[in-house]
């Protein structure tokens, strides 16, 4: 059965291989054992159903609480020619009724619904009459009490599954939970502890860094600037907040979308549709965000606050390189934003023991922002991944910075707040630090204390951050609640009597993340205009690890593109040929990268015509130059038919199309009223007419007649067809 699934996985899905803990998952099953998976965020938790939903003879129900991540899961398993749909409050009643009589004729092979539709009787009613082979419970962590999502309906699962009266394989997956809450899931769903499978925590293509006293919104633009065209997630604790930092990259010219709970839900779909359509490379966002994203190619999540718990982060971190590509994971911490979660929790409706316990989880992330240690293996010690050596990627392993001793400095902000009697906050220490002529401090008498002014050469902003840094290194205390104030600490004892020093060190320098293939941009653009076409998005064509593939491999044909990771029957089929003729084109441009290492090559296939650029009509070396779409514009010219050119130069015609396309958008003079007649053109501005182009040019063609292919709507649409 096992052989058949990796069949299933390359078909399917272009994988040639499972990936740790996918082929025992899914051979536990098959052997219809009620089994857990615990696999990081981005470990492959989709396809242990997925794969398996192809060899079952009944229907795969997938129950699951993201919502807006259905839609996507379905329209990526459709891609990939698996029978799927869903069920959520997202349908109006006769959308429902369609995909209930799909599933009834057998054309659905993976159901998702929600928990709260699952528990409903008519629904049950209607599963009792189906023939049910699997039942996947995700983000199964939300049956515990003592989980960071816990979600009532969840604890209701077992009993309606006890009551279907048939016995499907069961499979509970999450990404993160603690070894009480894989207790909890465990005892919920009748688990076995043999059956528990865990891969482990770690993410070895993330790293993770803390970092303290930094000016966040400059740090932020940097960041961003340094790596634009890149996809990030800001997340921020409050709507407000969302709002403010949203604002200020747009008003730095940094295109970004806003989510959170108080906007529209129309508003909402349409930023997540931006970002997950690369429409736009930065979304700031409250925790709401992410959850019902399957975007695999974000290279950084950016916390601009401290999140409630470590199962929050790791979760919010985790979506970023889920294509398995490096990427940074990065927060930045003040110790004022830990008031703001323990507001949150002290305004929650929960009982005094659930507060307990998110006080408890709350201490263990503020733990974490301090630790010295590795914090990659912090993460993992927490979720009882024990043993694990140091990442050597993450803030604390790799930093090598300048230390600066700031001592004299630190004492000055010591002795300030000690005259003023520990009775102040952060705001009204640095205007006194700074020599501020607020009406205040001059009511006060604080303009008379020796500390008065101090620091004057400095922004009392500046102070402010250098205030954080001392409370983060626990020099200084917050004490208080709505209005927090400043209070000396321990440590800063010593430092005042002279026997200690405070050292800092120097802001970190912002560095791009990685540097691409030159054929990345370009393949990337194609993967958007292929997206738009079939009205998808981009991630569903290929996926930024894929095209990095490609760009280091250059496969020139279909048999070596299939070898390629994440290069199945079904996509090769369907977007091939222009990524391959993008492939040649760049290769007869860059004849020096025509040849790859044979290590690269499939078994058997030694010749060097796997890379090497296509031979073209009257193959001369200055011609082989020639970029493929000019070969075939100049064929064109010289009175060729795109059935002549595509059999000649052993493309399709449609390709053929989409080159004469091209050298028109560069500005060749092309004349397509040879190849596009006047009813075509009638017919294709008729279905324009009623078709709106901006929803993707998949619905136009699924308008026209079959003999009116995609480069012939675009030349139309883009006025090359007078």
């Amino acid at each position: 059965m096992i052989q058949q699934a990796e069949q299933m996985l390359h078909k399917h899905f272009g994988y040639d291989r499972f990936r740790p803990g996918q082929e025992t998952i899914i051979t536990r099953v098959f052997q219809g054992n009620p089994v857990m998976g615990i696999m990081p965020t981005g470990g492959g938790k989709s396809i242990c159903y997925q794969i398996p939903s192809l060899l079952f003879p009944g229907l795969t129900l997938v129950i699951s609480p993201l919502i807006s991540l259905m839609k996507d899961q379905v329209d990526e398993l459709r891609e990939a020619q698996i029978g799927s749909a869903f069920i959520n409050s997202s349908l109006s009643y006769e959308e429902s009724e369609a995909v209930i009589a799909s599933v009834r004729e057998g054309e659905v092979k993976i159901l998702y619904v929600a928990p709260e539709r699952f528990e409903m009787p008519g629904f049950v009613s209607l599963l009792r009459t189906l023939d049910v082979s699997l039942i996947a419970v995700d983000e199964a962590h939300c049956v515990s009490q003592w989980g960071h999502d816990f979600r009532p309906s969840y604890m209701r699962i077992p009993g309606v599954i006890q009551d279907l009266g048939q016995r499907p394989s069961l499979l509970a997956l999450t990404a993160t939970a603690t070894p009480e809450v894989r207790d909890d899931i465990c005892r919920a769903f009748g688990i076995e502890a043999d059956h528990v499978v865990q891969t482990g925590f770690a993410r070895d293509n993330l790293s993770f860094h803390v970092l303290k006293g930094q000016d966040r919104d400059r740090y932020m633009i940097d960041y961003i600037s340094k790596n634009a065209g890149e996809p990030g997630i800001i997340y921020a604790s409050t709507r407000k907040e969302v709002e403010r930092v949203q604002e200020l990259l747009e008003r730095k010219g940094i295109p970004a979308g806003k989510y959170h709970g108080g906007m529209s839900s129309t508003a909402r779909q349409a930023s997540q549709e931006d970002f997950v359509y690369d429409r736009i490379d930065v979304m700031v966002a409250t925790n709401a965000f992410g959850m019902g994203i399957n975007k695999s190619n974000v290279r950084y999540v950016l916390h601009y606050q401290i999140p409630r718990n470590i199962e929050s982060y790791y979760q919010e971190a985790g979506r970023a390189g889920r294509d398995g590509e490096a990427s940074e994971c990065i927060l930045l911490y003040s110790p004022q934003d830990v008031r703001v979660q323990q507001f949150l929790i002290d305004q929650s409706d929960s009982e005094d023991d659930r507060k307990e316990n998110e006080y408890r989880k709350l201490r263990q992330m503020i733990n974490y922002c301090h630790t010295e240690a590795c914090l990659q293996s912090f993460i993992l010690e927490y979720f009882g991944d024990h043993g694990a050596d140091p990442c050597g990627r993450c803030s604390s392993c790799t930093d090598n910075r300048e230390t600066q001793d700031v001592t004299r400095d630190a004492q000055m902000v010591f002795s300030c707040i000690k005259r003023m009697n520990e009775r102040f906050g952060k705001t009204v220490v640095a205007q006194v630090l700074t020599g501020s002529a607020n009406q205040k401090v001059r009511e006060l008498g604080f303009n008379k204390l020796s500390t008065y002014g101090l620091m004057k050469t400095r922004s009392a902003k500046d102070v402010g951050q250098f205030i954080d840094y001392l409370v983060a290194e626990e020099y200084l205390r917050m004490t208080g609640s709505t209005y927090p104030v400043l209070a000396l600490g321990e440590k800063a004892v010593p430092v005042l009597k002279g026997t200690e020093k405070v050292e800092k060190k120097e802001e970190r320098r912002v560095e791009r993340i990685a540097e691409t293939h030159p054929l990345f941009a370009e393949l990337r653009e194609l993967r958007r205009e292929l997206a738009r076409e079939h009205s998808v998005a981009p991630y569903m064509v290929f996926s930024d690890q894929t095209l990095k593939e490609l760009c280091n491999r250059l496969p020139v044909n279909e048999d070596t593109m299939l070898s390629v990771k994440g290069v199945g029957e079904q996509k090769i089929a369907k977007y091939g040929e222009p990524f391959l003729e993008r492939i040649r084109t760049y290769v007869e441009t860059h004849p020096e990268e025509g040849i790859v290492d044979s290590s690269d090559r499939k078994a058997g296939s030694m010749s060097g015509g796997d890379f090497a650029p296509p031979s073209t009509p009257g193959g001369s070396k200055q011609e082989d130059k020639v970029p493929s779409h000019l070969i075939t514009l100049r064929m064109f010219k010289d009175g060729a038919t795109l059935d002549v050119i595509a059999e000649e130069r052993g493309i399709k015609c449609s390709t053929a199309g989409e080159h004469l396309l091209r050298c028109a958008e560069e500005g060749e003079q092309v004349d397509f009223s040879a190849i596009i007649d006047i009813d075509a053109q009638d017919t294709i501005k008729h279905v324009v007419s009623e078709v709106d182009p901006s929803e993707g040019l998949k619905p136009l063609k699924e308008a026209l007649p079959d003999h009116i292919d995609y480069f012939q709507i675009k030349a139309v649409l883009q006025g090359f067809v007078k």
